[in-house]
């Protein structure tokens, strides 16, 4: 009996160091996963709020922030154990190194998001075309993918690589945008005429710019007519609505002066009826 209780005084302080040990374990996982999210959700309102952060840095800021806390806690978990967190940093160094390898498609688009994020050739809000034949909205730019929405809410999600090593015509970048509307104006007409009324409707635009001032020009001859350019300047956030609003004027005010549709012509000349006839 003497034994037992010789045996149980000895175990006992072993047990209960396991036990504190596990609890305050468990507690430092509980307090940093919850404090990963606390300084999380303050980096990302933090950065909504502020003017000088691109909304595309925002999801990749709250990662980066969030998995560091988190990370550190689990090693400082495992410290609590007696693990020897040198050799398990080195030990996941050359896991890490290992993985990388065999993931450089994903690290590259790791390092493409990077410097997305750095440049900012794009942002989120505006409108790209990219020479892979992809165009929309940007919504994010995250830390594998960028994600675009098209101009008929489909979504595109694409890994950054390609982003990154694509053309990108970005329209929105710009406060002011270029609108060229052709024009023709059928030969029997008068073309100065249909000039100047033309200079006249863009000058009273509400919508075009005065500076850069509005020009039309005749620029080419066609089978049915000269084609006149329309050249205004406008808002890039008004574009669409300027050239739609634009072509249905011209149309309309060229129609009401009298002036003809630009239907194309041809003309069929007959043999005479007399022209001797080959054999």
């Amino acid at each position: 009996m003497n034994e037992v209780i010789d045996g149980m005084s000895e175990v006992m302080p072993r047990l209960l160091d396991m036990g504190m040990n596990l609890l305050m374990a468990l507690l430092i996982l509980i307090v940093g996963w919850w404090l990963s999210a606390l300084l999380g959700r303050w980096v990302r309102r933090a950065a909504e709020r502020s003017p000088r952060v691109d909304p595309t840095i925002v999801p990749m800021a709250y990662a980066t922030v969030v998995w560091a806390v988190r990370i550190f806690t689990v090693i400082a978990v495992l410290a609590r154990f007696g693990v020897q967190t040198a050799s398990l940093i080195a030990v996941l160094g050359a896991a890490g190194l290992a993985v990388g390898l065999a993931l450089q498609n994903t690290l590259q688009n790791i390092a493409a998001g990077i410097m997305l994020l750095i440049l900012r050739p794009v942002r989120a809000g505006e409108y790209v075309s990219l020479s892979t034949g992809n165009e929309g909205t940007v919504a994010e730019v995250g830390l594998f993918l960028t994600r675009l929405v098209q101009f008929d809410g489909v979504h595109i999600t694409l890994p950054n690589s390609t982003v990154w090593g694509a053309t990108i015509i970005n329209y929105s970048r710009n406060v002011d945008r270029r609108c060229d509307i052709p024009v023709i104006i059928h030969y029997g007409d008068d073309l100065q005429d249909a000039m100047r009324r033309l200079e006249t409707l863009v000058q009273n635009h509400a919508s075009v710019a005065k500076d850069p001032a509005p020009m039309v020009r005749a620029i080419e001859y066609r089978d049915n007519g000269t084609v006149v350019n329309v050249r205004v300047w406008t808002k890039a956030a008004d574009y669409w609505e300027v050239r739609w609003n634009l072509f249905q004027q011209i149309r309309l005010q060229l129609t009401e002066a009298g002036f003809r549709a630009p239907v194309p012509v041809r003309e069929i000349q007959a043999p005479p009826q007399d022209a001797p006839q080959a054999r």
